[in-house]
C-alpha cells in the first residue's frame, strides 16, 4: 500500500533544480548453467531443485567461473564501446539478505571486466544523446523471496516468507552509467531511451532475451537534484528493480518531483533505496542505502583472476552483429519510412517480426501494415509485445500473400489473423474452416451487383447523373450480400459498367 507523497509540479521542479541520473541495469545471461557452478538455469523448476553446495554457499564448496558468462560480458563491453580489462578479478560484496545464502555476493568491485564506454541513444525527436558507461561487471543473482499473507506481496504485513534458491548464482552483468548530466527536463525520456537501446543491444548480441517482464533485465534508477548544473551533486535515491521501459521513465519523473518538493520545503533527501509502484507510478522508502565501503569488499580468494587474451577479445569484436541503431537506420532507408514511424515500430517491439516476415516473402509495406495494425492492436489489448503473440512471421507472410493474390481482402484477412491467434490453425486452415475466400466468380458477383442496383434505383440514377461518389452505397450493399467476401474494387468496376458510367 502506497502512502501520499507531496510532489512539486514537474515544471516547477525543473525551473528550480538540475537533475542528475545514474542507471544501473542488471542483465540475466542466457547461459545453461549458473555463474560459478553447474546447476541449471532453466526457468519454472520446482523451488530449490536447481541448487548445489556451491550456489548454496555450503562449507568446503568451491566455485568455478562460467566461461560463456565471461565471453558474454566481453561481448557486452565491446558493444558498449568499453575497454576490456587485460586482467581482472572477482570480489566478495558482504551484506546479509535472506535470499543470499552465502551472506556475500560474488561480484566485481574495483577491477571490472569492461569500463569507460558509451551508448548513443536516439530520443523521439531524433536527437542523439550520449550516455557514458562507467563499467560492466560480472556477478551472480540472489535467490527469490516470496512474502505470504500480506496485502502487497512485500515483507511488511506478511505472516511468513518462503525462499527459493534456484535463482541464486544465475549469471548477471551489471552495467553502470557515469552520472548522466545535461538532460534537463528530458531526463526521464533519456532514461527510458537508454534502457530501450541497451535492451536492443543485449538482444542483438544473443546473450540474453532481456525480457524485463520476466526479470531478465531490470533497472535501478539513481536520481539527485542540484540547484544549478555547476553545483555539486545532491544526495541520491535509488529506485530498485524497475522492470519496464515506461516504469523507468515514470520512476525518474516521480523522483524529480519528490526530491524537488522536499528540497523546496527546506528538507533533506535521505540516501535510501526506493520501491516503485506500478499502479500509480509512485515510489516509497525501502532501506537506508549503504556506501561502497559498507560492503567490505575484498578479493574473492577462491577464484583465479580473469585475463582474456587480446587475440580472443579481437576475435569477439570481429564477430559482433550489426548494432541496433545502425540496423534501424539501414532498415528505415530500405523501407522508406520516417523517423517517427521507425520509432513507433521500435516502441511496439516489431522490428524483428517485420524483418522475419519480409524474409518469408512479404513486401515491407504489407509486413509493416499487419504487424503495426491488427497485430499491434491485439498485443496492446493483451498487454504483451507483438512477438509474444501466437502467430509466426511465416503465417503473417502467408496472410499477406493471400491478400496480394486477391484470395482475401483486408476485412477477411483480419478474420484470418483472428482465427490464427485463437489457435484455429494455419491461415489456409482458417480460410477453409471459416469459408473466408473472396468471391471471385464473375457470375455470382454480377448477380449481386444487379440485385444492389435494382434495390437502390434512386442511388443508381444519381450515379448515372454524374454523382460517382454515390457508388459507395451500392458497393456497400454488394459487400453486405456477399458477407464482405467480394473484392470491393472489382465490385465498383462492375457497378459502373452496368450503369454505363466512366469514373474518369
Amino acid at each position: 500500500m502506497t502512502t501520499f507523497t507531496e510532489l512539486l509540479s514537474y515544471e516547477d521542479a525543473l525551473a528550480s533544480f538540475d537533475p542528475v541520473m545514474g542507471l544501473e541495469v542488471h542483465v540475466e545471461l542466457g547461459t545453461k548453467t549458473k555463474m560459478f557452478c553447474g546447476c541449471s538455469t532453466e526457468l519454472g523448476a520446482e523451488p530449490n531443485s536447481q541448487t548445489c553446495p556451491t550456489c548454496l554457499g555450503l562449507p568446503g564448496s568451491l566455485p568455478v567461473v562460467n566461461a560463456i558468462g565471461v565471453e558474454s560480458a566481453i561481448k557486452i563491453g565491446l558493444a558498449l564501446n568499453c575497454e576490456i580489462a587485460e586482467w581482472c578479478r572477482f570480489a566478495r560484496k558482504n551484506y546479509f539478505y535472506p535470499d543470499m545464502p552465502k551472506n556475500f555476493q560474488t561480484s566485481q568491485y574495483d577491477e571490472p571486466i569492461a569500463f569507460n564506454g558509451y551508448l548513443d541513444v536516439q530520443l523521439e525527436d531524433g536527437e542523439i544523446f550520449r550516455v557514458e558507461i562507467e563499467r560492466a561487471h560480472m556477478e551472480e543473482d540472489t535467490g527469490k523471496s516470496l512474502h505470504v499473507g500480506g496485502a502487497t506481496g512485500r515483507i511488511h504485513g506478511a505472516s511468513h516468507s518462503l525462499l527459493d534458491y534456484n535463482r541464486a548464482g544465475i549469471p548477471l552483468i551489471e552495467i553502470v552509467t557515469k552520472p548522466i548530466e545535461g538532460a534537463g527536463e528530458r531526463a526521464p525520456e533519456v532514461a527510458k531511451a537508454y534502457v530501450a537501446e541497451l535492451r536492443e543491444v543485449i538482444k542483438a548480441l544473443g546473450v540474453s532475451e532481456a525480457r524485463m517482464d520476466k526479470g531478465q533485465m531490470r533497472c535501478d534508477v539513481n536520481l539527485s537534484l542540484r540547484p544549478t548544473p555547476e553545483s555539486e551533486f545532491g544526495t541520491r535515491s535509488e529506485t530498485k528493480n524497475v522492470n519496464s521501459l515506461r516504469s523507468v521513465e515514470r520512476a525518474a519523473r516521480f523522483e524529480i518531483q519528490r526530491h524537488a518538493a522536499v528540497l523546496s520545503s527546506g528538507g533533506s533527501i535521505v540516501q535510501e533505496t526506493r520501491h516503485f509502484h506500478e499502479e500509480d507510478g509512485s515510489t516509497t522508502a525501502g532501506r537506508i542505502k549503504d556506501n561502497a565501503e559498507d560492503y567490505r569488499y575484498f578479493p574473492e580468494p577462491d577464484l583465479v583472476p580473469v585475463a582474456p587474451a587480446r587475440e580472443w577479445v579481437e576475435e569477439l569484436r570481429g564477430g559482433l552483429p550489426e548494432m541496433p541503431r545502425v540496423r534501424r537506420n539501414r532498415l528505415r532507408e530500405e523501407w522508406g519510412v520516417s523517423e517517427h514511424d521507425m520509432q513507433s515500430i521500435l516502441n511496439a517491439g516489431a522490428v524483428d517480426s517485420i524483418v522475419a516476415t519480409i524474409e518469408e516473402g512479404a513486401d515491407s509495406a504489407a509486413a509493416r501494415k499487419w504487424w503495426m495494425g491488427e497485430l499491434a492492436r491485439n498485443a496492446n489489448e493483451q498487454g504483451v509485445v507483438v512477438d509474444e503473440l501466437p502467430i509466426t512471421p511465416a503465417q503473417v507472410a502467408r496472410v499477406a500473400a493471400l491478400v496480394a493474390a486477391g484470395d482475401l481482402n483486408d476485412k477477411l484477412a483480419r478474420q484470418v489473423i483472428e482465427g490464427v491467434l485463437a489457435g484455429e490453425g494455419t491461415p489456409d486452415e482458417v480460410v477453409e474452416k471459416r469459408g473466408l475466400k473472396v468471391v471471385s466468380d464473375e457470375g455470382a458477383l454480377g448477380a449481386a451487383v444487379d440485385e444492389a442496383i435494382a434495390g437502390n434505383a434512386a442511388i443508381a440514377d444519381k450515379i448515372r447523373g454524374g454523382k460517382i461518389a454515390a457508388v459507395g452505397a451500392l458497393v456497400g450493399a454488394v459487400m453486405k450480400t456477399t458477407r464482405g467476401q467480394a473484392d470491393a474494387a472489382r465490385v465498383k468496376e462492375l457497378i459502373l459498367e452496368r450503369l454505363g458510367v466512366s469514373e474518369g
